[in-house]
């Protein structure tokens, strides 16, 4: 997007390819969710540990939503206690360098910078 927008044709196909995307990631959770599968295969309780704040009835819609947008991938293990797993299926590592680009857009534009975080 390093061009200028050429006319509103340009600028009305830009914008629905946006929205486009965040109907798929937009929210508070998905984006981190998909964080959180980009380095390995994670169970329901992995994930709502490591999303903190999250209640067990949003993860299971969110989880939901993003298998059926073909983001994730649900495996579930014939055995007792049910096992599930979840993973980024092809389509879901796609979005890497968009998560990596909004991390380094906050990095850049972050309030706080890091070494005050810390």
């Amino acid at each position: 997007m390093g061009g200028q927008l050429h006319s509103n044709q340009d600028e009305e196909r830009l914008t629905c390819e946006v929205e486009t995307t965040l109907k798929v990631i937009g929210g508070r959770w998905k984006v981190l969710i998909i964080r959180e599968l980009l380095s390995e295969v994670k169970r329901f309780g992995q994930l709502q540990r490591a999303l903190s704040g999250i209640t067990q009835k949003m993860l299971t819609q969110q989880l939901r939503e993003l298998e059926e947008d073909g983001i994730i991938f649900r495996q579930v293990y014939p055995q007792i206690p049910p096992k599930v797993e979840y993973s980024l299926t092809p389509k879901g590592e796609t979005l890497k360098p968009i998560l990596h680009a909004m991390h380094e857009w906050g990095a850049k534009h972050s309030p706080h910078p890091q070494s005050e975080q810390n």
